[in-house]
């Protein structure tokens, strides 16, 4: 069954500490995959800064990874794929612990500053200097569809 692509002009994409096969922010990272092999990723970005996270954690570059999805892959499918074809040993253990610091990682002032400048909702999103990256996409989600800072 084909992984339907989501339409990220009407709704975000799934939040960044939902998880799969234990990796944080990996749902995200496939709605905004699916959506940009759709054309319907609206101000969302495929291979940002945050998926290349991801991407540099698991050794896998973004293109792989939406051959997979272009191929129409559940959910589940590409976590195994990903699992099977990772550049490194991708231990439960090593996997929370990366989920665990993602959660908490806060953006340095220049990359604060970069997204600040890219965002629809930059000057909304001002205040949060102190904030972790997941927050910050969360804010900007919500604002993004008529939501409260």
């Amino acid at each position: 069954m084909q992984a339907p692509a989501p339409d990220l002009r009407q709704r975000a994409p799934r939040s960044p500490r939902q998880r799969l096969g234990g990796f944080v922010f990996l749902p995200r990272l496939l709605d905004k995959g699916r959506a940009t092999l759709a054309s319907t990723n609206g101000d969302y970005e495929y291979g940002c800064l945050l998926d290349q996270r991801f991407f540099d954690f698991v050794v896998l570059e973004p293109e792989a990874l939406e051959a997979q999805l272009a191929a129409g892959k559940s959910d589940a499918e590409v976590l195994q794929w990903i699992l099977e074809h990772s550049g490194r040993e991708l231990s439960p253990a090593d996997i929370e612990a990366w989920s665990a610091q993602a959660e908490r990682q806060v953006p340095s002032e220049a990359e604060l500053r970069q997204v600040l400048s890219e965002q629809r909702h930059g000057h909304a999103l001002e205040s949060a200097e102190r904030m972790t990256w997941f927050e910050l996409l969360e804010r900007n989600d919500r604002l993004s569809f008529g939501g409260n800072p």
